[in-house]
């Protein structure tokens, strides 16, 4: 089968002639941790995705952009090498990447994340990616241009219709298989086998949810309200809210009679945001949506729903132990009401990801996390940073996770 060569773009090719380039000693050595030559392809990549004419049509992007830029990545190698103790930090070796189709940037981050490591890199990028995908995909090949050979050597991003084959051959050859998507896509890719010195990175199906303190929200100012209104928003409409990291349930946390207050309030300045930025739902996804909330109502899972327009859904959960991780459809936020932070401990599970709050004091959050005891969260944010990609991403230090230390030991 021939596979598509996406970057650098050229002939479809064979996966044992992919292989055999990519894996070859590139011009002027091999590459090494925060080796210049990505870091200045990096950078100049982040500018072309920075510049004002792509950022606006693709926010998502200026964020890409603003976490490539070449303070950031020696930051990121910095604190790769504190603590290391004389230790020297390696390359894998060849790292295959599988991301996901329905968050079309995050494969750029674990890419360069691991070229950054220094290690060769093949990514499947998916048939079915959108306007985003496709626009970094041509910043990557104009950013070429000026580039050290060695990066079009050893930066490959491909895609082919799903072939076991094709995936099998190169799972075997690889040293890292880094694989995002949903459980049943880990499962189907776990198929195929490693070698034996090889091993999996997956970040699997995970869920979100976000809550308010309600007093804190009663003493804020009408901009700080405002300004946590935005950010939720953008948390919750990047992505049509299908990002493992996007906010499904919004808890109040407080007193019943000022929870109900401060959400009448908030959903109020939410519908103001959404209107503002001209976020739309079509038909389709609202008829998805009424399908999906009522359908909680039906089984008793939810009280109350409640629609403004297409865009925003409300719907109130008979408890909060039914808390919802599925998806319902863009703009659909489930509440409900909890006196304290501890009533959430026993709610949480491994699969839950990132808690975005507003109005938490850092102890109040600190003594949250202790009670959980590594029994899910991993990220836990202020409202606007919910996507905000990080290289600690589900619990896993990706710089770490994409080198290998050796140990020295003087005599």
């Amino acid at each position: 089968m021939k596979l598509k060569a996406r970057f650098p773009q050229g002939p479809d090719c064979t996966v044992d002639d992919l292989l055999a380039d990519v894996t070859r000693e590139p011009e002027g050595g091999r590459l090494v941790v925060g080796d210049e030559r990505v870091r200045d392809f990096l950078a100049s990549f982040s500018r072309r995705l920075l510049r004002p004419e792509t950022a606006r049509r693709f926010p998502e992007l200026g964020s890409l952009g603003f976490f490539l830029r070449r303070g950031e990545i020696a930051k990121a190698i910095e604190r790769l090498h504190d603590g290391a103790s004389g230790n020297r930090y390696l390359p894998r070796g060849l790292v295959l990447h599988f991301p996901p189709a329905n968050v079309d940037t995050i494969f750029v981050y674990s890419w360069a994340l691991s070229a950054l490591s220094g290690n060769a890199n093949i990514v499947r990028v998916s048939n079915r990616s959108a306007g985003a995908a496709e626009t970094v995909i041509d910043a990557l090949n104009a950013t070429l241009a000026e580039a050290h050979p060695a990066i079009a050597q050893t930066q490959r991003m491909v895609g082919y219709e799903r072939d076991d084959a094709v995936t099998a051959a190169l799972s075997l050859a690889c040293d890292l298989r880094v694989i995002w998507g949903g459980d049943r896509s880990v499962t189907d890719i776990r198929r195929h086998p490693l070698a034996p010195l090889s091993r999996d990175l997956t970040f699997p199906d995970r869920s979100s949810f976000a809550a308010v303190a309600v007093d804190a929200w009663h003493e804020a100012s009408a901009e700080a309200k405002r300004r946590a209104v935005d950010g939720f928003a953008n948390d919750v409409y990047w992505f049509d809210q299908a990002a493992c990291s996007s906010p499904r349930v919004l808890f109040w946390v407080g007193a019943s009679v000022g929870a109900e207050l401060a959400r009448e309030e908030f959903m109020g300045l939410l519908g103001d945001a959404v209107a503002a930025r001209g976020w739309r739902v079509d038909a389709a996804m609202a008829v998805e949506k009424h399908v999906a909330t009522y359908g909680l109502a039906a089984e008793g899972a939810a009280t109350r729903v409640r629609f403004a327009g297409n865009a925003v859904a409300e719907v109130e959960l008979a408890e909060p132990v039914r808390m919802q991780r599925d998806w319902l459809g863009a703009g659909t936020i489930c509440h409900a009401t909890v006196g304290s932070l501890a009533e959430l401990v026993p709610l949480v599970r491994r699969k839950d990801q990132t808690f975005s709050q507003f109005g938490f004091t850092a102890a109040q959050l600190d003594e949250f996390v202790t009670a959980l005891a590594g029994r899910g969260v991993d990220r836990i944010v202020p409202f606007g940073s919910a996507l905000t990609f990080a290289s600690v991403w589900d619990g896993f230090d990706l710089l770490r996770e994409f080198t290998r230390q050796t140990t020295i030991w003087p005599g």
